[in-house]
């Protein structure tokens, strides 16, 4: 493997503090081949990770009782990671953390405490104080999953003015203005059909667009957005699963976009697959076009770099990379296979 044709991507895990639980792996564009580079340990269950904008610093979402968030110094040749900062999130079992497109703030869920949170960013790149926290309370029609309030992301939108709470308890993303001295503020709310338990939401990249991935109904949601207002409207609601399936246990994970807006995919846990969806770009809406084994067991979590689709199988302890083709979408296996112990994130290194 030639490092001057490798995407570098940080992998995040389910491991112990004395464990590598965030793993520097390196991906070869020109054949998706994948390895190892190095990692750190003292993080327990890094289950989600987000860069920086600038490249130099990665946030990372300690996913325990106690919930935490830990900030790391990037070496951009590299991708090596030193310790900056840590800090509580006031909220068991932190799930997700993104970063403003300004780098100012980072914002967390925390899916057991049921609430968000957010934290201005340093000079160094360090955590602050807590500049604001929501408490969401409430419950859905399922008293297995839909117990009580269980945020599950929390996405700043386009226009960096809202940040989008994605909550699998009750059903609803609810919107929050975000303020200049870092505090949510209610906006509104958006309903999904009782059961759904939305989870994962990603932002066309040009059009006025989000897409849902519900991880209890299996399906897909599109939604208009309204950046002025931030403001969304349901415009289809479709399956995640094949036609047909009907006696397998699934719940869906992930939901990306290409860069050029054309294509959609969604992870399965249980059929284990990942499904391609083009996208109309007039009308927003999803056509579903095949499904893809995983070749591991458990997709939690995928991202797209450098025109691969790389997935991480949590229970396969591995991460398997598909070349995407640019004229459809569709996903070719390149045979490459990274043995990782519960692999649940990948986040690119820029």
């Amino acid at each position: 493997m030639d490092e001057q044709y490798e995407q570098l991507f940080y992998t995040g895990t389910y491991a112990s503090r004395d464990e590598r639980g965030i793993y520097v792996c390196a991906l070869d564009i020109e054949d998706g081949d994948l390895r190892i580079i190095g990692g750190v340990e003292g993080i327990e269950r890094p289950s989600f990770l987000a860069l920086h904008p600038d490249g130099e610093k990665l946030y990372a979402a300690s996913e325990t009782e106690e919930g935490e968030l830990y900030a790391y110094q990037v070496n951009i040749q590299t991708g090596e990671l030193h310790p900056l900062d840590r800090k509580g999130t006031e909220g068991a079992h932190t799930c997700y953390v993104a970063v403003t497109a300004d780098g100012h703030y980072v914002l967390a869920a925390n899916y057991s405490g049921g609430n968000a949170t957010i934290f201005p960013t340093t000079e160094t790149g360090g955590l602050g104080d807590m500049s604001g926290q929501v408490q969401h309370t409430g419950s859905g029609i399922r008293q297995d999953r839909l117990d009580a309030a269980h945020p599950h992301s929390i996405i700043p939108d386009p226009s960096g003015q809202y940040a989008l709470v994605c909550d699998l308890g009750l059903d609803q993303i609810v919107v929050y203005r975000l303020t200049a001295d870092g505090q949510l503020v209610t906006h509104r709310e958006a309903d999904l059909p009782p059961g759904s338990g939305p989870r994962h939401l990603v932002f066309h990249p040009s059009r006025p667009y989000a897409f849902v991935a519900n991880e209890l109904n299996n399906t897909v949601a599109v939604f208009g957005y309204n950046e002025r207002n931030g403001e969304l409207t349901l415009l289809q609601s479709l399956s995640t699963l094949p036609p047909g399936i009907i006696d397998v246990e699934n719940t869906a994970a992930d939901i990306r976009i290409t860069p050029c807006g054309r294509y959609v995919y969604v992870s399965n846990r249980g059929h284990d697959s990942i499904v391609l969806y083009h996208v109309d770009q007039r009308s927003g809406k999803l056509k579903a076009v095949e499904w893809v084994e995983t070749f591991g067991s458990t997709p939690r979590n995928f991202n797209i770099l450098s025109g691969y689709l790389v997935v991480a199988n949590q229970d396969g302890n591995n991460i398997v990379s598909f070349a995407i083709h640019d004229d459809d979408g569709r996903l070719t296996r390149t045979g490459y296979v990274l043995e990782v112990p519960s692999p649940v994130c990948i986040e690119p290194v820029r």
